[in-house]
């Protein structure tokens, strides 16, 4: 096994949060001193809540996927079941409730398959891929007032395919799903 590089952490000066939004988002301005004594007067981190994702396998093997507009790029995308972790819920909860409202799919096995942080220069949080085999309906969708999102069952070539042409740009579910295809 590659032993784990050496923990060189910064020095933090000075901490000031300048911006809450609620459970959603803090930003924090930091003036820091790394191990080379040298110094960077503004450093922002980003706190959001832990997020999930969910490759939701049916039981006839097919995948579970949503589309939804994503207002930051302006574009609409085929996309992993994904959420917030709210507070006094585990990831798991989370991943299984986000699954059950977005898709109205349910049971089966679940595993945790991967975590990622988002950006680990700039934000604390972490995203949780939960491995949810052998699903099926349950129910109708649950969607939050301000969701739009559409349910697709789709065969896992199609799938491939999709990840293979750069379609699935939201790199936190791309990247769980080249792991799963890849296994």
């Amino acid at each position: 096994m590659i032993p784990q590089p050496e923990h060189r952490p910064w020095k933090v000066i000075k901490s000031e949060n300048i911006l809450n939004i609620g459970p959603w988002l803090n930003v924090r301005q930091q003036t820091v001193e790394l191990p080379n004594g040298k110094q960077i007067p503004t450093w922002f981190i980003l706190d959001y809540p832990n997020w999930i994702n969910v490759i939701a396998e049916t039981k006839n093997g097919r995948l579970v996927m949503i589309d939804q507009y994503r207002h930051g790029l302006g574009v609409t995308k085929y996309e992993l079941v994904a959420g917030v972790i709210d507070k006094g819920e585990t990831p798991l909860e989370a991943a299984q409730r986000e699954l059950m409202e977005e898709t109205g799919f349910g049971g089966g096995e679940w595993e945790q398959f991967m975590v990622l942080c988002p950006n680990t220069s700039s934000q604390s949080n972490l995203s949780y891929t939960f491995l949810a085999r052998g699903v099926e309906r349950q129910s109708e969708q649950h969607e939050e007032e301000t969701e739009d999102i559409r349910v697709h069952v789709m065969d896992k070539k199609d799938v491939r395919e999709l990840l293979e042409a750069g379609e699935i740009i939201q790199a936190l579910h791309a990247a769980p799903l080249w792991k799963y295809f890849a296994s």
